[in-house]
This record gives C-alpha cells, sequence and structure tokens, in this order.
C-alpha cells in the first residue's frame, strides 16, 4: 500500500472520516444541545466526497490495493450520482428530522458510513471486497430504517429488511464460493478470462445464478421485490429516498459489472433471464401500484417498475448498454429523490397523511409544493423534457438495437399503465379541498435553505437530463467504453522471444 493507492479509494476516505468525525462531536456534545450541526457537517463531507470523486477523473485508469480496487470513468460516474444522492438526502434531513428526535448523531454518521460501502462496491474487482462493500452499505440501511423507533411500523421494516437481505448476502456469498471453486480465484478480471476455460460448467452457471439473485434482490427487481413495499412504508421518507436510490445505483453498478466483466461468455444464459425478471418487474410493479391508496406503498411498487425499465437497457449490444443503464440509475434518482422530499413535506416526519385522499386540495394549501409534486411524477410517467423521457427513450432505444423490439413495447405499454396511478395523485392535489373533512396539509415549519436547496437540486437535474442530457450521456458512454476485460499480460517467456 501507497500514497498513489489512497488516491484510489479518496472519496471513502473522505466519507468515513466524516462519519467517524459526526461521532466525535456528538460525543463532545452536550445532551441538552441540538444536533442539526451535525447534519451540516456530514453535508460538508459529502461535498468533499463528490469533489474528490471527481478529481479521480486525472488519474490515469488502474487498480490499487493489489488490484482490488479500480479508478475509472465508470466508477467515477457511479461515485459522483451516490454522492450527489447522499447530499440531497443529508440536506433534507437537516429541515425534516424532528429537533428532539433521538440519536442524530448516529442518523448523521450513519448516512456517510453507508455511502463508503456503497462508493465502494462501485470500484471493487475483487469478489470479496464486494462483499464487505455490500455488508458496509447494508448494515447501515438496516439500521435507518429502524430509526423511527416509536412507531410500530419502523421496527417491522428494519427486521424484514435485515432478515431478508441476510438471505440474499447469502445467496451471493455462496454464489462467490461456487466461483472460487470453478476457477481458483476471486479476482474480476482474472475470472473473466478463466470461466470460459473452465471445466465444470454446471457450477459456473449455478456460480452466477446465486450472485443474479443476490444482486436483483438490492434493486427490488421482481421476484425479489416483497421487502420493498413494507421496508418503504414503515422507513423515515428521507431514508426511503436514500435507500431506494444510492445502494440501487451501486447494485446497478456492480451488475454490470459481474455481466459484462465476469460473465460476458455467458451471455447466452443470462440476457433471457433479465429479460423476464424486466418484464416481470415491469407489469408486477405497475398492477400492483394501481391498487394502493399509500402514497409511499405506491412508490415503492413504482420503483419495482422502474428497476425492470432499467433492466431493458441490458438487452442492448455492448457498450451501448451500459451506457442506458448507468444514464437510467441516474435520472431515476434525480426524479426519486425529489418525489421523496415532497412527501416527506406532506406527511411530515410520522407520516400523518400517507394517503392519496391526503393529498386532495395541495395545490391550494402549499402551490410550491404541490408544483414540484406534479413536476416529478410527470417525469416518473415518462413527458418529453423531463429525465423520465430520456432515460425511458435511451433505454428502450438500446433495446431496439439489440433485437429485443418485443421488449422495448412491453416497456411502452408498461408506461402508458403507470400513468394511471401517477396521474390520479396529480388529480387529486389539483382538486378543491373538503372542508372541514379535509385534513389540513402538514408542510412542516422547518422550510428553510437545507430542504429549499435539495428540492431544486433534484428539479434542476430531473429538468437538465430531460432537455439537456449530452453531459452525462457522454460520462456514462465514456464509463461504459472502460467497463471491459483488459487484454491479458503477456507471460515472461514471450516477452523474452519477442526481444
Amino acid at each position: 500500500m501507497n500514497f498513489a493507492d489512497m488516491l484510489r479509494i479518496l472519496p471513502e476516505i473522505v466519507l468515513t472520516l466524516t462519519g467517524v468525525l459526526v461521532m466525535l462531536v456528538d460525543a463532545s456534545l452536550p445532551a441538552i444541545t441540538p444536533r442539526r450541526s451535525l447534519g451540516w457537517i456530514a453535508a460538508l463531507g459529502t461535498t468533499l466526497a463528490l469533489w474528490s470523486s471527481l478529481w479521480q477523473l486525472s488519474l490515469p485508469v488502474g487498480t490499487g490495493f493489489y488490484g482490488t480496487v479500480e479508478t475509472s470513468p465508470f466508477t467515477v460516474f457511479f461515485h459522483v450520482l451516490i454522492c450527489g444522492i447522499v447530499l440531497v438526502v443529508l440536506l433534507l434531513s437537516l429541515d425534516t428530522l424532528p429537533e428532539g428526535s433521538h440519536h442524530q448523531g448516529e442518523f448523521y454518521a450513519l448516512i456517510p458510513f453507508g455511502a463508503v460501502g456503497m462508493c465502494l462496491l462501485t470500484s471493487a474487482v475483487e469478489l470479496l471486497v464486494v462483499f464487505i462493500a455490500l455488508e458496509i452499505s447494508s448494515i447501515s440501511t438496516y439500521i435507518l430504517a429502524g430509526y423511527r423507533k416509536d412507531s410500530a411500523r419502523s421496527p417491522e421494516a428494519a427486521i424484514k429488511y435485515f432478515l431478508l437481505g441476510s438471505f440474499a448476502t447469502g445467496f451471493l456469498l455462496y454464489g462467490i464460493a461456487l466461483v472460487f471453486g470453478a476457477t481458483g480465484t476471486t479476482e474480476v478480471y482474472q475470472l473473466g478470462r478463466l470461466i470460459p476455460l473452465a471445466t465444470n460448467h454446471a457450477m459456473v452457471v449455478a456460480a452466477m445464478a446465486l450472485m443474479l439473485v443476490g444482486i436483483l434482490f438490492k434493486v427490488s427487481a421482481a421476484p425479489f421485490h416483497i421487502w420493498a413495499p413494507d421496508v418503504y412504508e414503515g422507513a423515515p421518507s428521507p431514508v426511503v429516498a436514500l435507500m431506494s436510490t444510492a445502494p440501487k445505483a451501486a447494485a446497478f453498478a456492480l451488475l454490470l459489472r459481474v455481466l459484462y466483466e465476469v460473465f460476458p461468455g455467458l451471455r447466452s444464459a443470462w440476457e433471457p433471464l433479465l429479460w423476464i425478471v424486466a418484464i416481470l418487474s415491469m407489469t408486477v410493479g405497475n398492477v400492483a401500484a394501481l391498487r394502493q391508496q399509500n402514497v409511499k406503498r405506491m412508490l415503492a411498487y413504482s420503483s419495482i417498475a422502474h428497476a425492470g425499465y432499467l433492466l431493458v437497457a441490458f438487452a442492448g449490444m455492448g457498450s451501448s448498454g451500459i451506457a442506458a443503464a448507468s444514464f437510467y440509475a441516474a435520472a431515476y434518482a434525480a426524479m426519486n429523490v425529489g418525489i421523496f422530499a415532497v412527501v416527506t413535506l406532506v406527511g411530515g416526519y410520522d407520516d400523518q397523511l400517507s394517503l392519496i385522499a391526503d393529498y386532495r386540495g395541495l395545490i391550494h394549501r402549499a402551490p410550491v409544493l404541490a408544483s414540484f409534486l406534479i413536476f416529478f411524477l410527470i417525469s416518473l410517467i415518462g413527458i418529453p423534457f423531463t429525465a423520465g423521457f430520456f432515460g425511458k427513450f435511451y433505454s428502450f432505444s438500446v433495446a431496439v438495437g439489440g433485437n429485443a423490439i418485443w421488449l422495448a413495447v412491453i416497456g411502452l405499454l408498461n408506461s402508458g399503465l403507470a400513468s394511471a396511478y401517477y396521474l390520479r395523485l396529480v388529480f387529486a392535489a389539483c382538486q378543491p379541498p373538503t372542508e372541514p373533512e379535509q385534513p389540513r396539509i402538514a408542510v412542516l415549519p422547518r422550510f428553510g435553505v437545507a430542504v429549499s436547496a435539495a428540492l431544486l437540486f433534484t428539479a434542476g437535474a430531473t429538468l437538465l437530463l430531460g432537455i439537456v442530457p449530452g453531459q452525462a450521456l457522454q460520462a456514462a458512454e465514456t464509463g461504459a467504453h472502460t467497463l471491459q476485460i483488459p487484454a491479458p499480460e503477456p507471460a515472461p517467456a514471450a516477452l523474452n522471444a519477442s526481444k
């Protein structure tokens, strides 16, 4: 290990130091002192991590720590995305987390600690490091899901998430063990070269299937989606904004690396499986969302459907599919964090107004908030000039280019189906309020600089990715071209012979 290796994990180092600093400051403050300043420390540290991720573009593509972590445009793209999500969630929490809530220091420390695992998950090129990174990310989100201890639903959500997540991680670890047994290594690039030469083909296929189960659980793709509605409903809304985007983005980055760098020779086996999962996710998610009256459960099923839209991009050929999936992850993160910011402000920390009927008349009571709600909903539908439109357009286009026209058609039909439940919430917000039966919209009193910045960041990103997506698209395409197996190094004997 040397200084050059440390630069390869600079964002993770900054995030780790941020979490440690938050805990130290929290321990030094008197019990009666407000903890809101800890959130600003976490936000500042995350901003530095975001800057250090962008700075890594100046480093040459390569690995560190004995070939276990990599720095490339692909890893930088997802590092920036994850740090951006974490920053917005921290800003949202600053103005929505009640001043007297318990253990705020732990809350603001766990978010950057979880981001460490998410960032490391995108840059790891050693499967054992992948497992460790996944555990770091998962443990933080398990605890955050149960943060609201005074509500019975929050501990229930944390327990369900923990138990099912542990099973999924077990599948992933068992798959890693099998691929090690078949090849004798867990290093990603070595696996890409050795798997085609493995004598036990059945063991390799079984390893791939088990690893897919573990990763698809993390992205809540059907039929591994059972945990999502209950966890989304029970967890605090700012936490849902985080867990529905950042861990999913990291898991999709891992899925891209596993499929295109570890099992590229088995595309004929994993591509049909992903097509089936994509169809199930889109259909099950949208059909189930139509039946929901709880907004957070509706958005949970919506996230399952969007995982299916993203998986459609895997039908694209080569780097075009990778770029489309990466871009869709960024587009979905922008609009989904934004919609949960609105849900947090409308329902409050305790989710007092959680039903679609509770949003009736929002445009008359809080017109600015309602405008943000409508904007994010039309982006989730896929209306032009929004991130949702261009993300779906790009994903479906590469599927057509990969001769999966019927898959793109199913995606378009599901997009039309999804508009029914999104528009139902839009119509509820635009209807006149019914007095006195209609409860008062519970916009939290602290609508300050932090939450305003969070809403503006997400709305701006959603708009820019729909109108001028060129720079983000170029970054996604550049990252896609670096996600490939490098040529094997020549043997010493061959080098001597060439001389």
